[in-house]
């Protein structure tokens, strides 16, 4: 197995773990009024949330050992498309055709970029300034997205995408240098680097875990946008990582990305069809995922999980 087709491969378990933590996140949320920390870390549901994040993090940090950030981020449109089918099974409905149509969109968006982005194993590494440097640049754009003020949910979902997609970039730097044999095991620049991991990772799982009280579809979708933009800006523009094709590349790569866009959005918009008759999970099933993603086994009732929730006057409520 090549490089490439292990980061694609490792990717899409990454994708699918992530969606099955986000569908549990948004349930969780959507029947949580008090989001303190204290609340959260008392929720064996949340813990199991963290459990899945982690698992996908892992298949995460993998993949980006053999595929670039150019490559292994967009893949992360998988997660919204693994949580259409899945976020249908929980809440007991059928995938609509516009949420298939969505999917196509985004699977045909990704197979140009992967053209597009293809490449060798990544070599190049975050300097400890160059790591301080993208750090502090994002640490301020979170505290700018995170401050008082309208639709809070698209906000803390871009400043999640963010946040998540810089830690995908120093996990690259610190995988890369930790497997590279070339220096010191645990050297200055990897314990600074996984410090900066750790903070940036658990500041964008809590601030997915508020853009989502408002619904699962328009944050996951930020997000998923977010992510892959600051990851590939870094990638581009500090690591030295190029797009294959040259002009024409460059322009069926922004084709690709426009495309997977578009189908992005049109499944955060989607509307859902109606519930499938009879409950999905057995009274008695005890299995630990099971009560994650229903949070009471037999409970999980019909609700458009990809949506955000309406007011009773038909209009979008701001998120």
């Amino acid at each position: 197995m090549n490089a490439t087709l292990a980061a694609v491969v490792l990717s899409l378990f990454s994708a699918v773990a992530y969606a099955a933590a986000a569908v549990a996140q948004e349930r969780l949320a959507s029947r949580t009024t008090d989001s303190g920390m204290l609340r959260l870390l008392g929720s064996g549901a949340w813990w199991w949330t963290v459990v899945l994040n982690a698992s996908a993090a892992l298949l995460h940090v993998a993949a980006l050992k053999y595929g670039t950030l150019t490559l292994v981020q967009p893949l992360g449109a998988l997660t919204l498309v693994a949580a259409v089918p899945l976020g249908a099974r929980v809440a007991g409905r059928r995938v609509s055709p516009v949420e298939w149509r969505g999917t196509a969109l985004t699977l045909i968006g990704l197979s140009a970029l992967l053209v597009t982005a293809s490449g060798p194993a990544p070599d190049d590494v975050l300097s400890v300034p160059q790591a301080l440097g993208v750090a502090a640049t994002t640490a301020a754009l979170i505290g700018i997205l995170s401050r008082p003020g309208s639709r809070p949910g698209l906000r803390h979902a871009t400043a999640s995408g963010f946040a998540s997609g810089v830690a995908s970039a120093l996990t690259q730097t610190v995988t890369v240098a930790v497997t590279d044999r070339s220096g010191p095991l645990l050297s200055a620049q990897v314990i600074v680097v996984a410090l900066l991991v750790a903070a940036f990772a658990a500041g964008g799982l809590l601030l997915s875990q508020t853009a989502y009280r408002g619904g699962l579809g328009a944050p996951l979708a930020v997000v998923t946008l977010a992510n892959p933009v600051a990851a590939a800006a870094i990638g581009l523009f500090l690591l030295g990582e190029q797009l294959q094709g040259g002009p024409a590349g460059l322009l069926l790569a922004a084709m690709g990305a426009g495309v997977a866009a578009w189908g992005v959005v049109t499944l955060s918009r989607s509307v859902p069809e109606p519930a499938l008759p009879g409950p999905l999970v057995d009274a008695g099933d005890e299995h630990p995922v099971a009560a994650v993603l229903a949070l009471e086994p037999g409970s999980a009732a019909y609700e458009p999980s990809l949506l955000p929730k309406q007011s009773g006057s038909g209009q979008l409520t701001p998120l």
